[in-house]
């Protein structure tokens, strides 16, 4: 049987050297690194900031959205990894 993509972990960070909010999702015991571009969290809201707490924040306000996009990237591709763009939503 096959499990379904899950995020059981409220867990983000902000990586400013790849310009990105990282969290994880989990497939069975594999545990599948999302990075959500900048560029995707100014579109949720324009009018924020561009530091780390304006990045988080969107990311939080739009934390189901963002699940979802990555639920869909990945069952396209399951990789470890996975860089989400503007296209993917």
């Amino acid at each position: 049987m096959q499990m379904s993509l899950q995020f059981p972990n409220a867990s983000r960070v902000y990586d400013s050297v790849r310009c990105c909010v990282t969290f994880w999702g989990h497939d069975s015991t594999f545990e599948i690194a999302f990075h959500v571009d900048e560029d995707v969290l100014r579109r949720f809201n324009p009018h924020e900031g561009r530091d780390e707490a304006a990045s988080l924040r969107a990311f939080d306000v739009n934390r189901r959205q963002i699940e979802r996009a990555a639920s869909g990237v990945y069952a396209r591709r399951h990789k470890s990894s996975h860089r989400l763009s503007t296209a993917d939503f």
